[in-house]
């Protein structure tokens, strides 16, 4: 049995999507800001291979993606993994946790994340494939929040 446990992520309540806005804007240059959303990603757990699935994978993403959510109904709340081999994605992906992890569908079908993305100014430092896996993985979540709200 795996030791993995997705409420284990505090991205989105120890880390927010504000606080990730603050420290950028804070850093001189986009290599210190690369550095600091790889180490962002290194917060996020690896999943065990037996998460690793087909159904879980995220389409339309340059590099290999999973999405693993567990939804608590008696808080209304939505819980977020997401693991990649790139760790460039996995700081991506981080960031998108802080937007939208641990919030309820309603919260998470509100956020607009590509004006979060416009306000950090992320898109115009990542290649379009890049930018597109970051939508792809956006969406994923998103239509899985809508699945719950429905």
């Amino acid at each position: 049995m795996s030791d993995f446990d997705i409420r284990a992520i505090t991205l989105g309540e120890n880390v927010t999507a504000e606080d990730v806005r603050d420290d950028l804007e804070f850093l001189d240059d986009w290599e210190e800001r690369y550095r600091y959303i790889i180490d962002l990603g290194k917060q996020l757990p690896e999943l065990p291979d037996t998460l690793r699935t087909e159904d879980r994978f995220v389409r339309g993403c340059q590099s290999q993606v999973w999405l693993v959510t567990d939804y608590d109904d008696s808080e209304g709340r939505l819980y977020l993994a997401v693991d990649s081999d790139a760790i460039i994605v996995r700081g991506l992906a981080a960031i998108v946790l802080t937007a939208l992890n641990r919030r309820s569908p309603e919260q998470i079908a509100a956020v607009d994340m590509d004006a979060f993305f416009q306000d950090i100014d992320l898109f115009g430092h990542l290649s379009p494939t890049r930018g597109n896996g970051l939508r792809a993985m956006v969406a994923r979540i998103k239509q899985e929040a809508a699945a719950l709200a429905a």
